[in-house]
């Protein structure tokens, strides 16, 4: 079957189960503009799928914790306190990867850490360049997601780079999220609380066979015991993911916060808030465009020059402009 380029047809494509037709869709989602578009206004239009966020500092195991958490989500999401199940016939991982300084490209670090997994056809790993976003995310993230979503993809797992230790933009394009930290960070912590607290749905202590794991779970329990007002208190699970110590118990904590989140009928809310928030980027990106359009040309340059001769003020020339 010759590979489409219209983004309906590489919809239908995709979920027929062509990996081409969906790395073609997330390759015009990357790009923006009017290929971008096209295919929002078809993804966006199907159910979104359940997406697991996992963000912390640079070394704290990331890429190996959602390695081994590829198999464990492989088991789905089973019923809990009359909440229906999810099964997982399919998992995707978005790796959010620095970008390359010389193409603007993924370094594709993290893919390379989960190519056991690269022959299994019910999974599906993309590397996505943050092409220099501060935040962590690329700006394509969520619609990325909306397209898997749309193509049948019932879970995704985005890992994001490690840029620092608040990287609080995961929290808008995640349902659950994970906060990964190893032991002895101690007064990193408490530096970083407000940011951590507000954007965790669970801590996961990884590589937990090291001193100072007693210290670290003292440390987020003290922190939760102050700041923590939710109906939910983000569990703290320990991991050694090079083994896959505690990576069961890792899922199954999210599968938990998945079902309270249905139950306390905040998972829509949520999504809602995100939409939300993801308008407000685009309405904010598009008069970003607006407004280079209007900074340019000889009224533009005509409201300079009457500015450097004192017969304007800045506020009177915006308006004359606009």
């Amino acid at each position: 079957m010759a590979l489409s380029r219209q983004p309906d047809e590489l919809i239908e494509q995709a979920r027929q189960g062509s990996r081409t037709a969906l790395a073609r869709l997330l390759t015009m989602v990357e790009r923006g503009g009017s290929e971008s578009e096209a295919v929002a206004s078809l993804s966006y239009l199907e159910s979104p799928p359940y997406s697991v966020g996992l963000t912390g500092a640079p070394g704290a195991g990331k890429s190996t914790l959602t390695d081994r958490l590829i198999t464990a989500a492989r088991t789905g999401f089973p019923e809990i306190d009359g909440v229906a199940g999810l099964e997982n016939d399919q998992v995707a991982v978005l790796a959010i990867d620095p970008s390359s300084p010389f193409t603007g490209g993924a370094i594709l670090g993290d893919r390379i850490r989960m190519q056991e997994h690269a022959t299994d056809p019910t999974i599906f790993i993309r590397s996505m360049a943050t092409r220099g976003h501060l935040g962590g995310l690329s700006l394509a993230v969520p619609d990325a997601i909306r397209v898997l979503g749309a193509i049948g993809m019932p879970t995704v797992l985005v890992e994001t780079v490690g840029v620092g230790q608040m990287e609080v933009e995961v929290a808008s394009a995640a349902d659950t999220t994970v906060v990964v930290m190893n032991p002895g960070w101690g007064d990193a912590m408490q530096a970083n609380k407000a940011g951590l607290l507000e954007i965790a749905d669970i801590f996961v202590i990884n590589k937990a066979d090291r001193p100072g794991v007693r210290e670290t779970r003292r440390d987020l329990e003290q922190m939760l015991d102050l700041s923590n007002t939710d109906d939910w208190r983000p569990p703290i699970v320990e991991t050694i993911a090079h083994d896959g110590t505690g990576l069961d118990e890792m899922w199954a904590t999210i599968a938990q916060h998945r079902a309270s989140l249905i139950a306390r009928h905040e998972l829509e809310a949520r999504r809602a808030r995100r939409l939300a928030e993801e308008l407000r980027r685009v309405v904010a990106a598009q008069l970003a465009d607006q407004v280079e359009k209007v900074a340019g040309g000889e009224a533009f340059n005509a409201q300079v020059e009457a500015l450097v001769a004192r017969r304007i003020d800045p506020y009177r020339a915006a308006k004359a402009l606009i």
